[in-house]
C-alpha cells in the first residue's frame, strides 16, 4: 500500500499544481484539444494548420481528457502520468520474472518501480504535456515484451522437437512487442524501430544468439506493429500530401544529422543528464557499472538478464550522441532499464556488509544535502519577493527541508540500521514532491505559465485589443492556448488604443518610442501589462 501511494504521490499528485509551461505544453495541448473539438483525429493542427512535428498518440490521448471536460492542465498531462505508471508496472514485471524475490521489500521486482518513479525524470516527465513519456513507456513495454521473448527462446535450447512446436504456440509476448513498438512510432516516430532493434541487435552481437533475434522478428510480430502503426501514417499521408516529406525528412532525419532546430550540444551531453534524471540514486551507478565489468570479464552475458537492461540503457544513449540535435527527453528511454540495474545493486548492496555498501548509502544521503544547496540556489534566483502573497522564505523552507532530511538519512546510514536509507529515501522523496505540489509550484506558477494572467483578463472590456510585445515563444504560446486564440504582435504603427503584454526589455522600447509616459505596478507576476492610450482596460 505504502509503494502505492508514492507512486501515486509522484507521478499523479496535483497535476495541475502549475499551469501549462514553456513552449511544448500549451502547443501539444492546444492540438489535442483542436482534435476534441473538431473531430478530426487524423491531422494534427495549431492554430487551424497542420503541424507535422510528432505523431498522433499523446494528441489521441490528451483529447480524450478534453472530451471528458477535465481542466486543461489534467487533460493535457494525465497521459504522460499514465505512461509513467505502465512503464514502472512493467520493469517491476521483468524484474519478478528475472531475478529473486524471497523478501518482497528487498525485491527488484518491488524496488525497481519505485526507483523509477522517484527519481527526478519520471517525476518530471511523468507531469509534461508532451509525447515523451508516451514513448519512452512505449519502449519500455517492446523491450519487456522482447526480453520474454528471449527467455523462451533460452528455455527452448536444447528441447526437442515436439517441445519446440507446443511452446511455440504461445506467441503472446511476440504479439505484444509488435503492439508494443508500434504505439512507440505512433507517439514519436521510426526513431522508435531504431532504438528497440538496435538494442536487441547489440545483445545479440555480444552473446551470438542469432536465431533469437529471428525470434523476436517474427512475422506476428511485424503484422501487429503495422496494424497498429501504419493505418495513421497512411491516412494521414493520404488527407496531406506534404506529410511525409514534413514529418520524416525535416522532424526525423534532419533533426538527427543537421543542428536545424537548433538544439546542438556536445557529444557527452547525455552523461551528466543520466545523472541528474536518476537524482537521487545516481549513487546505485557505481555498483551498477562494477557488475557490468564484472560479467564482461567473466563473459557471463549471455547468461545475465542485466546484460540485456544494460544494452537497452546504452544504445539509445549511443544513438542520440551522434545527433546534432539533442534534448534531455531523448535520454528518458534508458531510464526504466537503469531503474531495474539501480535496484538490483541496491538489494545487493542491503545484504552486502562491506565498506562499499556502506558507502552507497551514505551517498545517497549525502545526495539530500547537495540537493538542498542546489534548490536553495535556485529558488533565490526567482523573483518570488515581487509577487503579493507569496511567502517570502520558500528558498529557505526547501533548503531546510533537505537539511534535515539529509540528517535523517545520514544518521540512518551511519547505523546498524543503514538498511533503511533506500525505503526512507523514497518517502522523502515522496513528501518533497507533496510539498513542492503544494507549497513551490503554485508560487511559480505566473512567473512561468500563462494561467494566471488569462483568469486575470477573462472579463478584459476589450479582448480584441490585446496583444504581445517581444514576449518570447513560451509566454505566446501559453497566452494563446489559455485565450483559446492567438494574440497579435503589436506594432508601434497602430494609432489605437491597446493593452500590450511585454517584458521590461519591450517597455523600454515601447518607452523610445514614446507611447507609454506613466508607472508600472511591479506586481503583475512575469509579464508587464502595458496600456497604450487613453481607453480604461478592466482587470
Amino acid at each position: 500500500m505504502a509503494a502505492a501511494i508514492v507512486i501515486v504521490v509522484c507521478l499523479f499528485g496535483h497535476l495541475g499544481a502549475i499551469g501549462l509551461v514553456g513552449p511544448d505544453e500549451p502547443r501539444y495541448a492546444w492540438i489535442a484539444r483542436a482534435m476534441a473539438e473538431t473531430g478530426d483525429w487524423v491531422t494534427p493542427r495549431l492554430y487551424g494548420q497542420p503541424w507535422f512535428e510528432k505523431p498522433s498518440l499523446y494528441y489521441w490521448a490528451a483529447a480524450l481528457g478534453f472530451l471528458l471536460h477535465l481542466p486543461a492542465e489534467w487533460a493535457a498531462r494525465l497521459p504522460s502520468a499514465f505512461a509513467a505508471l505502465a512503464a514502472a508496472l512493467g520493469i517491476g514485471w521483468l524484474c519478478s520474472r528475472h531475478y529473486d524475490h524471497e523478501n518482497i521489500l528487498r525485491s527488484p521486482a518491488l524496488l525497481a518501480p519505485l526507483l523509477f518513479a522517484t527519481s527526478v525524470a519520471a517525476i518530471g516527465f511523468a507531469r509534461a504535456a508532451a509525447p515523451d513519456m508516451l514513448f519512452s513507456s512505449s519502449i519500455t513495454l517492446a523491450m519487456a515484451s522482447a526480453a520474454c521473448v528471449l527467455r523462451q527462446n533460452d528455455a527452448l535450447r536444447g528441447a526437442t522437437r515436439d517441445e519446440r512446436r507446443v511452446s511455440s504456440s504461445d506467441q503472446l509476448p511476440v504479439l505484444l512487442f509488435g503492439v508494443f513498438l508500434g504505439f512507440a512510432v505512433l507517439a514519436k516516430g521510426p526513431a522508435a524501430i531504431v532504438l528497440a532493434g538496435g538494442a536487441i541487435g547489440l545483445w545479440v552481437i555480444a552473446t551470438k544468439q542469432w536465431r533469437a533475434a529471428i525470434r523476436v522478428a517474427h512475422p506476428l510480430a511485424i503484422l501487429t506493429f503495422c496494424a497498429v502503426a501504419l493505418p495513421w501514417y497512411v491516412v494521414c499521408a493520404l488527407r496531406n500530401p506534404d506529410f511525409l516529406l514534413v514529418f520524416l525528412l525535416q522532424h526525423n532525419f534532419q533533426r538527427y544529422v543537421t543542428p536545424l532546430f537548433q538544439h546542438r550540444q556536445p557529444f557527452w551531453y547525455f552523461g551528466p543528464i543520466v545523472v541528474l534524471a536518476l537524482l537521487p540514486w545516481t549513487l546505485l551507478l557505481w555498483p551498477t557499472a562494477e557488475e557490468g565489468r564484472r560479467i564482461w570479464r567473466e563473459n557471463s552475458c549471455r547468461k545475465s538478464p542485466g546484460f540485456f537492461f544494460a544494452c537497452w540503457t546504452v544504445f539509445p544513449l549511443i544513438f542520440f550522441s551522434f545527433s546534432q540535435s539533442k534534448l534531455p527527453g531523448y535520454a528518458l528511454p534508458a531510464i526504466p532499464p537503469l531503474a531495474m540495474l539501480c535496484s538490483v545493486a541496491a538489494t545487493r548492496a542491503i545484504k552486502d556488509e562491506r565498506f562499499r555498501s556502506r558507502m552507497i548509502f551514505r551517498g545517497i544521503a549525502f545526495t539530500w544535502i547537495l540537493l538542498g544547496i542546489a534548490a536553495f540556489v535556485a529558488l533565490r534566483r526567482i523573483p518570488l519577493l515581487t509577487a503579493e502573497g507569496l511567502p517570502s522564505h520558500i528558498a529557505a523552507a526547501a533548503a531546510a527541508w533537505a537539511a534535515i532530511a539529509g540528517g535523517v538519512l545520514i544518521t540512518t546510514a551511519f547505523s546498524q540500521r543503514r538498511h533503511l536509507v533506500v525505503p526512507l529515501c523514497i518517502l522523502l522523496v515522496a513528501a518533497s514532491v507533496e510539498a513542492a505540489n503544494l507549497r513551490i509550484l503554485p508560487a511559480l506558477d505566473a512567473f512561468y505559465s500563462a494561467r494566471t494572467h488569462a483568469q486575470l483578463m477573462r472579463n478584459d472590456l476589450h479582448p480584441d485589443r490585446i496583444f504581445t510585445y517581444r514576449l518570447n515563444r513560451s509566454w505566446n504560446y501559453g497566452l494563446a492556448f489559455y485565450f483559446q486564440r492567438e494574440l497579435p504582435e503589436w506594432s508601434p504603427d497602430d494609432p489605437e488604443a491597446a493593452l500590450v503584454l511585454t517584458t521590461p526589455g519591450g517597455i523600454e522600447e515601447i518607452r523610445k518610442l514614446g507611447r507609454f509616459r506613466g508607472t508600472l505596478d511591479e506586481n503583475y507576476m512575469g509579464i508587464l501589462y502595458v496600456p497604450i492610450g487613453p481607453s480604461p482596460f478592466a482587470r
